[in-house]
């Protein structure tokens, strides 16, 4: 089976996060898959951003929920980009995509994107949010999705079975044997975040995972050389 390599938020450990400059060098490191984050604007646009509020990545301040797409778009995200809405992001780079529902109101939007453009494909849906995830499967025909967690225990396991998802996406410090076991039993892919060195590498290599979430580009060339 092939070791998944997923950006996250592009390349954020050399471009700014969740901006087109930050997809194109994903793409152009040949990462296999880009994640990226969504929340919805105060008129309904899909915005590309992590935070509930613009102040950490761009000049700007307060939440994204009270801000209109001219406003957002009036920010700097870096490096003079701009906030990506997603269909920007589906023209700017053709790598598979892994849509994270940060907002679970967004959950809709994204489905009626998803559906009009037929990307059940190219585009997997993932949230720590277990409502997102079960809400968007009966809206989406054929949609792949990844329940993410940070701090959970064996139960995530269960829960990702209850929301319908086929993948989990855990954070590789709470890793352990048990759990890793318990989802093979359960037929779930696991997906390891984030992983920016080759010690993390090797353990979720040794963990026989199926991929792995980098903010380095680095990790797709070194991965298919570590055991």
């Amino acid at each position: 089976m092939n070791f998944l390599t997923i950006g996250h938020r592009g390349v954020m450990g050399v471009e700014p996060e969740n901006t087109l400059r930050s997809f194109v060098a994903a793409q152009e490191a040949g990462l296999d898959a880009i994640e990226l984050d969504l929340h919805l604007s105060k008129d309904g646009a899909l915005v590309v951003m992590h935070d509930t509020d613009v102040d950490r990545t761009t000049d700007g301040t307060g939440p994204i929920a009270e801000k209109t797409l001219a406003e957002l778009r009036a920010l700097d995200a870096g490096r003079g980009e701009r906030v990506p809405v997603f269909e920007e992001v589906l023209e700017a780079v053709h790598t598979p995509l892994q849509a994270e529902i940060k907002d679970k109101q967004a959950a809709r939007a994204l489905a009626e994107v998803m559906n009009r453009r037929d990307l059940a494909g190219r585009v997997e849906v993932s949230s720590f949010h277990d409502e997102a995830i079960a809400e968007i499967k009966p809206l989406v025909p054929g949609v792949r999705t990844a329940l993410i967690a940070s701090h959970y225990g064996t139960d995530i396991v269960d829960r990702a079975v209850e929301a319908g998802a086929e993948t989990v996406c855990l954070n590789i410090r709470r890793l352990t044997l048990e759990i890793v076991e318990r989802a093979r039993k359960a037929d779930l892919k696991i997906i390891g975040w984030v992983v920016n060195t080759q010690d993390q590498l090797r353990l979720v290599r040794a963990f026989g995972l199926d991929g792995a979430t980098t903010d380095h580009p680095d990790i797709k060339r070194t991965g298919r050389f570590t055991a």
